[in-house]
């Protein structure tokens, strides 16, 4: 399981019109990472358009929110139009970055059991080292609860 202290785990995904990203290549930034299960899905929706309501915030900071599912280029394009998305949604269709940030897990729903993506955020600083690990956030309050924290942090 990834903790504060370690490196964040490189990795190169398409973003919403196929471009090849890579964490590594905002090493300098604070960046966002939060990893989703769906899009288009009512907590998804809601998490995608607080952080969208906060990316000034963010920008000010010179911080990058990053979003990540399994869903496909096409649907991250389609849901980032859809809400005017003003940040990078990576598609991890292998769930290559998924299971490196240990969010891939077991999840209960209704008494049945299956794998799936935990809602999960990690504030990863300008060395590319995680700062935070903040796992199964809340959809409505996890935007503002990562700037109360860089605020106080003395950002």
């Amino acid at each position: 399981m990834i903790e504060a202290g370690m490196k964040a785990p490189d990795f190169t995904l398409k973003d919403g019109k196929g471009n090849g990203v890579s964490l590594s290549s905002f090493l300098g930034k604070k960046v966002i990472l939060y990893f989703y299960p769906k899009d288009n899905t009512p907590g998804c929706t809601r998490q995608a358009c607080a952080f969208a309501g906060a990316y000034d915030q963010f920008k000010n900071i010179d911080a990058e929110v990053i979003g990540i599912s399994k869903d496909s280029v096409a649907s991250h394009e389609k849901f980032a139009a859809k809400y005017s998305l003003p940040f990078i949604l990576l598609s991890d269709p292998e769930r290559e970055a998924i299971k490196a940030y240990g969010v891939w897990q077991e999840k209960k729903l209704y008494g049945k059991l299956s794998f799936g993506v935990v809602r999960s955020t990690f504030i990863i600083d300008e060395n590319g080292i995680i700062e935070k690990v903040m796992p199964k956030v809340k959809p409505d309050t996890n935007a503002e609860e990562i700037l109360a924290y860089l605020r106080a942090d003395g950002k």
